[in-house]
């Protein structure tokens, strides 16, 4: 009997898309509204990847002042977020070959997803803007249920979202948080060198490490003879 190709979840900022400029620039003008200096984009970019919250956090920090947690979760990520959406499809972009692998992928009957910690609502716009959507059966966002990566249970359920067989699954990312959330949910992960993370890529303990898209599908192919069978 042939085996079904297994499903492919994908994380979004830092894997499939290089949103740290649009980011940058919506921290920044956070930043400088609470009479902060900017950020270089080399700083932002290892802020990102646990959330709008974390991100801010991390901000702050970096020039020197902490703010209160219910100002984080309120005002400021509110402020934020109305930033983001007024920059989101600037400079955001897919990484090289990102589109004409997921089209690979597809035809070979791979079923995909994302997984993210990026909200639901601002993934979805983003992937739709970018014509990238339609590759996908569907989204977990960072608020899409009670908990996220590094938790297992988003992962689980991108899985569930393709219909295809948890056993045969691959996820990719960037940082510990999707290493981490993989080996919860027991599957193997492969990490991406170009993305958003303060640990060295080859240091995150994932599976594989891809330099470039056009690694992704000979990786997942070593990966499933290996480990799936």
């Amino acid at each position: 009997m042939k085996t079904l190709p297994g499903p492919v979840i994908f994380d979004l900022d830092g894997t499939l898309l290089d949103t740290a400029p649009d980011l940058a620039t919506a921290l920044n003008k956070l930043l400088l509204e609470e009479g902060f200096e900017p950020l270089p984009l080399s700083a932002v970019r290892s802020m990102v990847g646990q959330g709008a919250v974390q991100m801010i956090k991390r901000g702050f920090t970096e020039s020197g002042k902490l703010p209160a947690e219910e100002k984080l979760h309120g005002k400021l990520r509110k402020r934020f977020l109305h930033h983001y959406e007024n920059c989101y499809l600037n400079e955001t972009r897919p990484f090289p070959s990102v589109v004409t692998t997921l089209e690979k992928l597809k035809e070979a009957g791979h079923p995909m997803a994302v997984c993210t910690n990026k909200s639901y609502e601002m993934s979805v716009p983003i992937l739709d803007g970018l014509n990238l959507l339609n590759y996908f059966h569907g989204v977990i966002g960072g608020n899409s249920l009670p908990t996220a990566k590094p938790n297992a249970a988003p992962l689980e359920a991108a899985i569930r979202l393709t219909n295809g067989s948890a056993s045969a699954a691959t996820m990719v990312g960037d940082s510990i948080t999707d290493v981490k959330a993989a080996r919860s949910a027991k599957i193997p992960v492969i990490a991406v060198s170009f993305g958003y993370t303060d640990i060295p890529p080859y240091d995150l303990g994932a599976d594989a490490v891809i330099e470039h898209f056009n690694e992704l599908i000979p990786a997942i192919q070593k990966i499933s003879r290996t480990t799936h069978h």
